[in-house]
């Protein structure tokens, strides 16, 4: 009574066979036709990208890399080998998307997911002080600047704009510190370095002579004792604590 079967027929089913001779006399006996579907179901895979996010995570799913799999008696099931990522796979990684229909048979193919990293680190900045030595020069560097800079998938490098200082930069100077993760993202930030000198000038004299005028008094100078006072940013003045005598101070 039947003959034709279908995905809706899998399984034990129970037919009757009616036998008719030449002079139409019929008789009927039942039989069991199994139906087996063990045609497996067309896997299609499609390369897809996962960003990771701030924490260095990221995700995708067996929909997103299902690329119309198939089965004519329905798909069951979508499972991807590897859904979750993390920093140590930024690039390419190749996983296996396993589709089942719904009689149990499977097949598999192949995606690509590229995991990206386009989070830029956290760069944090505090502001340090240069004190400039007797040569006139002082420097500071990127890790004295840096204060906890940070990034989910590690800090490659930290770098200041600016780290030697001389005399004409005696005071407040804006600088900026770039911090660059592992995977090539930037941030920066703003740091003010002041730079002091608290250097003190060296101080040589030399010994002079005052000839009293026929007034009985005489003079010398700051400049005339000063025997080459130096600073390496500089000698703003020389001041002499007595440049004027009289008779009572011969001698």
């Amino acid at each position: 009574d039947k003959s034709t079967f279908d995905c809706s027929n899998v399984g034990p089913n129970t037919v009757i066979l009616t036998v008719t001779d030449t002079h139409y006399n019929s008789t009927t006996c039942t039989a069991t036709v199994t139906v087996i579907d063990a045609v497996a179901p067309v896997a299609v895979c499609q390369d897809v990208t996962v960003q990771l996010d701030n924490t260095g995570n990221g995700s995708t799913t067996a929909a997103a890399v299902d690329n119309g799999s198939s089965d004519a008696c329905g798909v069951a099931s979508l499972v991807l080998s590897q859904t979750a990522f993390v920093c140590g796979e930024v690039g390419s990684n190749t996983v296996s998307l396993t589709v089942t229909d719904v009689n149990g048979n499977s097949s598999t193919c192949t995606s690509t997911v590229t995991v990206e990293d386009n989070v830029a680190p956290v760069a944090v900045c505090q502001n340090v002080t240069v004190q400039l030595d007797n040569t006139g020069n002082g420097s500071t560097s990127a890790s004295a600047v840096d204060n906890g800079s940070s990034d989910a998938c590690g800090v490659a490098s930290t770098v200041l704009s600016q780290t030697s200082f001389v005399c004409s930069e005696v005071g407040a100077n804006a600088e900026v510190l770039t911090v660059t993760d592992v995977n090539g993202n930037t941030s920066t930030c703003s740091t003010t370095v002041t730079v002091e000198d608290n250097v003190a000038p060296v101080a040589v004299c030399q010994d002079v002579t005052v000839q009293l005028d026929n007034t009985g008094n005489g003079s010398t100078s700051a400049s005339a004792v000063n025997n080459g006072s130096s600073d390496a940013c500089g000698v703003a003045s020389t001041v002499l604590s007595q440049t004027a005598f009289v008779c009572s101070e011969v001698g």
